[in-house]
């Protein structure tokens, strides 16, 4: 049976042999994750201090009504919002 001939590896030119080579992203920023969690923390509390003020706690929230609810899930959805950049 005959043998194949084998390829040969062409060499890479001198000038890509001394280009250095890519660099890997070194993972995630030092603010990354304390600011996500802080977000979605924060937008967490919000919801529950409007719910408990609701009741006439007299806790510091200011009187926007149904938007506060909008304002906690923004806060919360900016948090989830971040973990896209998480590596």
């Amino acid at each position: 049976m005959p043998e194949s001939k084998s390829r040969k590896k062409k060499s890479a030119p001198a000038d890509q042999a001394a280009a250095p080579a890519k660099a890997k992203p070194e993972g995630n920023p030092r603010w990354l994750v304390p600011t996500m969690l802080t977000l979605m923390l924060l937008g967490l509390a919000w919801i529950v201090l409007y719910y408990l003020t609701a009741q006439g706690l007299g806790l510091p929230i200011p009187a926007l009504g149904a938007w506060n609810l909008a304002v906690g899930f923004v806060l919360i959805i900016a948090g989830f919002g971040l973990t896209t950049r998480w590596r």
